[in-house]
């Protein structure tokens, strides 16, 4: 749906205003987690805490190609610096 909406705007994925936050409460999300990935989309936010397949290294590369982020221990900063996400360069 993301791709589709990027496209019929004439963008990309990245380019859209979405703010992504992962929870791991749930085992989709793994599947959504990678979903995401296959699409290419970056800034995802995970949290609180890392699945056990996610290793520092997995993490660290992650975190290079994908600007993966991960919650903090504060729940009102965390909302306070998704909502100041850069703005979109959609048309």
């Amino acid at each position: 749906m993301a791709s589709a909406l990027a496209a019929a705007l004439g963008c990309g994925v990245n380019d859209l205003p979405l703010t992504l936050a992962i929870s791991w409460l749930e085992q989709k999300a793994v599947a959504v987690l990678l979903t995401l990935l296959s699409l290419g989309v970056k800034g995802i936010v995970l949290g609180p805490r890392l699945p056990g397949f996610v290793s520092p290294n997995v993490l660290r590369l992650l975190q290079e190609r994908y600007d993966l982020r991960l919650i903090g221990k504060a729940a009102s900063a965390d909302l306070l610096t998704l909502r100041r996400a850069p703005a979109s360069a959609c048309a």
